[in-house]
């Protein structure tokens, strides 16, 4: 395995970023235009958070930025090996580090850059012990708004796609969810009562009422159904292939994840980019 690779070998250097103040819809535009899942938060020119699809589809109503943001972001510098991102990502359970030198923004590295690095490292270790087996599938004719529930529910971002034969047909993730999501603007209202339950003068409950109205904006999921938005054909691998095969098959068609398949093409388990971070750990 090769030695002495550094975060700053392999970091993204030019960050796609927020800014406080800012709005849902800017971070919205964002992940659609740059096809990525997550960016930093500045203010000042320091990273004070970050904003992921799993923020913005949990917090469906909410605008401003500062609330939808995770605060106090973990960082790294650009001088730690890539062990040392391994074990940070894996024990908070999170997709991307900032990198900070000197309190400054200066890269980003994610579980997708250690992925590619994993990719050229030729680790032949099969990936039948890294292989999640307790995995959440939807029904191809699942409505779209209540697969992302299920997926919110179970706290995962991937759910494999089965059709009534039970054969594996697709794949969908937060980040086709996300991209088939529309932002509604609807106006609602709210009856404000002038009088009190122990008015004297309040006769059955009839009471002098303001309305007010308020306009609402929403991220909404549409009605449409697990096979409309599916990947198709999704790669896949078997429990015999190795790791660095399938770090080069998740670097090549930049997925996530990868449906582990027997020969008759029965869903067996889910392989994740994460999963792949435990056996660079282990080889130190």
């Amino acid at each position: 395995m090769p030695k002495n690779i550094f975060i700053e070998d392999i970091m993204v250097r030019d960050v796609a970023c927020a800014t406080l103040p800012g709005s849902r819809d800017e971070v919205l535009k964002i992940l659609k235009n740059k096809h990525i899942s997550g960016v930093p938060v500045l203010k000042d020119s320091k990273v004070v958070g970050i904003v992921t699809r799993t923020n913005l589809l949990q917090n469906p109503e909410e605008e401003q930025l500062a609330l939808l943001m995770t605060r106090d972001p973990i960082t790294i510098p650009p001088g730690s090996d890539l062990q040392t991102a391994a074990r940070l990502l894996l024990k908070h359970g999170i997709r991307r580090l900032p990198v900070v030198d000197d309190g400054k923004l200066v890269g980003l590295v994610t579980v997708a850059d250690l992925v590619g690095a994993i990719a050229d490292m030729n680790i032949d270790i099969p990936i039948k012990d890294y292989v999640e087996k307790e995995v959440v599938a939807i029904y191809s004719e699942t409505p779209l708004p209540v697969v992302a529930r299920i997926m919110e529910l179970a706290a995962v971002k991937a759910v494999p796609v089965l059709d009534a034969n039970l054969e594996l047909v697709g794949i969908i993730s937060d980040r086709d969810i996300i991209a088939a999501s529309i932002i509604e603007d609807s106006v609602e209202m709210s009856d404000m009562s002038s009088g009190l339950d122990d008015d004297a003068w309040t006769w059955e409950s009839m009471r002098d009422t303001m309305s007010i109205y308020y306009s609402v904006s929403r991220i909404k999921v549409p009605n449409l159904i697990g096979r409309d938005v599916m990947i198709k054909e999704p790669i896949t691998a078997t429990y015999i292939s190795s790791v660095s095969d399938c770090a080069r098959k998740m670097k090549r068609n930049r997925i996530d994840q990868i449906p582990i398949i027997n020969s008759n093409r029965k869903l067996q388990g889910l392989l994740r980019d994460h999963d792949l971070l435990k056996p660079l750990i282990e080889m130190e």
